[in-house]
Order: structure tokens, then sequence, then C-alpha cells
């Protein structure tokens, strides 16, 4: 078996290199995409235009404050506003887990006294302004934080757009319990009314944010396009080698190497791991190619080098996944396809749809509530979502474990419907 294995092995380098020109496609393809794309986007990650981010939000205040940014938030189409997760009421530790995890973009923590901070603050500022009182006499008020969680994968813009909104809701509420403080002393102090507060206490930065990026890579730059693009379009690259494989098999067809190995006392799965080892392993230097130059040759244009995260093993680990995913998709739609024009069509549309339902093309979390449920069933979204998770969120191996299984039984499903389709072909 060993014999024939090597000899198949063989026979498959010979015909891959012989088709220079596909094989260059192969890896100048993805190189291309990379900088293009991540030349194009790196602009677009700054600015605010989205809609519907996923946040979760913990109301501690339980006071105007607190109510005044859930009810902001909750009716602005900026956002989705949940305050639990998984059915349970949302607190600061469950939080910043389920944003880790991916479940939300940003999580909003309002801390407990905010509102009565606010209220304190005003009143030293009205006293101030209408009355003679030391201010040394004043009720001492410290700043409070309001905490935001991030995904690292988010996008910077939501971020801004998200703080934005707080500082406008912010504003309101403390423009109106200025002026209600303001209305309940104006009487007594200055009975024709017409004062101003002095800028002393106008420019005390009673509210301040601590933003904190969900994730373990402790020290790291924040998120970029290139984290972004450079992870997706090697992926898209790698599901491309499905057109190398069906102009292969097509190739066999075509000149009668596949007739004679069908003569072989072998079985179908036999035959095709020569393919699936010599493909696994271009796709694999392919992703090494993509992975140089995320890290090496996107600085020398200007860009951000790529971060690989906390664990080397596992990029190197669930790439090997991605190319046997690849690799057995390849096999799948060449052995559906009756002509190689017909298998380059069937090949290349296919992975653009998984790549686009996938958040290849477009971020799932900008999808509409339906198409990120679809998104769950493109093998290109697990393996974007594991090195989401390397690359981002500092996850290590077993971190990214769920994604490699769900890669390693997509081929082992793709590898027994081509030898189900072989079969029933064989015996037309």
């Amino acid at each position: 078996m060993f014999t024939k294995l090597e000899a198949i092995i063989k026979k498959e380098v010979l015909i891959l290199f012989r088709d220079k020109i596909g094989l260059s496609i192969l890896f100048i393809m993805p190189v291309i995409l990379i900088l293009v794309m991540t030349l194009i986007q790196d602009s677009a990650f700054k600015t605010i235009n989205e809609n519907g981010i996923p946040i979760v939000f913990v109301n501690n205040d339980q006071d105007l404050l607190g109510n005044a940014i859930y009810n902001g938030l909750k009716n602005s189409p900026l956002c989705y506003l949940s305050d639990s997760i998984s059915g349970q009421p949302a607190s600061e530790e469950s939080v910043r887990d389920a944003v880790a995890d991916g479940k939300f973009l940003i999580g909003i923590v309002i801390p407990k006294g905010a509102t009565e901070a606010i209220r304190l603050n005003v009143e030293n500022m009205v006293n101030e302004t209408l009355s003679s009182v030391d201010t040394l006499a004043m009720n001492k008020v410290d700043p409070f934080e309001i905490t935001l969680y991030i995904d690292p994968v988010a996008k910077k813009s939501f971020v801004s757009s998200v703080t934005s909104n707080l500082h406008e809701f912010i504003t309101e509420m403390k423009s109106q319990i200025m002026f209600q403080t303001f209305t309940d002393h104006v009487s007594e102090f200055i009975p024709d009314g017409g004062a101003l507060p002095k800028n002393s206490y106008q420019k005390t930065q009673i509210i301040q944010y601590k933003e904190i990026y969900a994730s373990d890579l402790i020290g790291e730059s924040v998120p970029t396009a290139v984290q972004h693009n450079v992870p997706a379009w090697t992926i898209f690259g790698m599901f491309f080698i499905v057109i190398s494989v069906v102009g292969n098999v097509m190739k066999e067809k075509k000149e009668g190497s596949a007739f004679r190995l069908h003569t072989m006392p072998s079985s179908y799965l036999l035959l095709m791991n020569g393919k699936i080892i010599v493909y696994v392993v271009v796709c694999f230097i392919q992703f090494l190619l993509m992975l140089g130059v995320g890290v090496y040759i996107l600085p020398l244009i200007g860009l951000p080098a790529l971060h690989l995260g906390n664990s080397v093993l596992g990029v190197l680990v669930l790439a090997l996944c991605t190319s046997f995913a690849a690799t057995g998709f390849g096999v799948l739609v060449g052995t559906l396809a009756s002509s190689e024009q017909q298998g380059a069509i069937l090949g290349s549309l296919s992975i653009l749809l998984l790549s686009a339902i996938g958040g290849i093309l477009v971020p799932t979390y900008v999808m509409p509530e339906v198409m990120r449920k679809v998104s769950v069933i493109s093998p290109l979204n697990w393996s974007l979502e594991g090195f989401y998770k390397l690359f981002l969120r500092g996850s290590n191996m077993s971190g990214i474990l769920v994604n490699c299984l769900q890669l390693m039984i997509f081929f082992l499903l793709m590898m027994w419907i081509s030898s189900v389709v072989y079969r029933i072909k064989k015996n037309i």
C-alpha cells in the first residue's frame, strides 16, 4: 500500500508542477488580495458608518445616569443592546468573559453611585456660584469610571461611536440635574435669576472612561486592518485551491490516467490520499507565505505588522486543519464536476458564497441577525474565528480546539461524500 501511495504522490507532484501558471496563481493571488484589500480598508477601519453593534450593559448605578444611558442606547439604531447573558442578568465579571468569547463587541459597566457623584458635583458648582460658601467646606467628589470592555475584533470606529453617544447622554443628563439644582436655589439666592456657574467646576472631570480590551494579549497594539485582513484573505486563498484540484482531476480524466488508476485494486479514498497530501502541503506553504507577508512585507509599505498572538503552535495547527478542509472541499468539487469549466465555475462561486456568509468579505458582526446565524455553516468562518481567537483575543491551543475539530469533521465529511459520489458515477 505504501508503494501505491508513493507512486500516487509522485504522480500528483509531477502534474502539479506541470501547471506552472496555476501554481503561480495559488501563491500570487492571495498576496495581491492581502496588499490591495488591506490598503483599501485601512482607512475604512477608522470611519464611523456602521450600525447594529452588539453591546451588553450593566447598570450598577440604578439612577438617572445609568437609566439615561440604557434608554438612549436601547433606542439608538447604532447598537443592539442587551442587559443579560445566556438568560442571566449581566455582571461585570460575566461581561468581560462574554466579550472575550466574542458574544458581544462591547460591554459597558456603569458604576454604583455615578448619578450621586454628578449631583454632588453640580451642587458644589451651584454653591460656589450662588453663595459665599468656602470651597473647602464643600462636598468632596471623587471621579468615577465608566468601564468599557472591548472585543479586539471590533473596529476602532465602533468604540468611538459608542463613547460619543455616551458623552451625549451624560451631557444631557448632567444639564438636567444642573437646571433642576439652579431652579431650586435661584429664588433663594438670586430672586431675579441670571447667574452662571463659574468655570472651575465646569472643567471638573468627574466622569472618566476606562477602555479594556477583553484579550489575554496584554500590552499588544490595538487591532488594525492588518489583523483582520491577513487571516481572512489567507483563508480565502487557501480555499481557492479548489480550482487547482479540479483542474488536476479533469486532466487525469482527459489523459486517461484516472481510468488506469481505477483498474488498480484500491479504494477511491486511497487513490485520493496522494492528492490530499500534496495539496495540503501546498496550502500550508501558501499559509506560511501569507503569514510572512503580514509580518515582514506590510510594515515596509507603512502598515502595522501582523501579531501572531500567544500560541505559534495553535496558529500552525489551525492552518493545517484549514488546509485539510480546503483540500477536502476541492476533492468533492472535482468529483462532482463533469468538466474542467464546470468545476472551475462551481468551485469559484461556492468559495465566494462561503466567503460572503462566513465573514471574509464582510465582518459577521455587521450582518443582519439572520445572516449571523447562517454564517456558522461556513468552514471559512470556523477558521477565521479561530485565527481571531489567536491573533486578537490571546487564546492558546485549547481555545481553538473546537474550530480545529469542526474543520477536520468537515474534511472527513467531504471525503465521505466524494467516495459516495464516485461509486454512484462509476455504476452509471
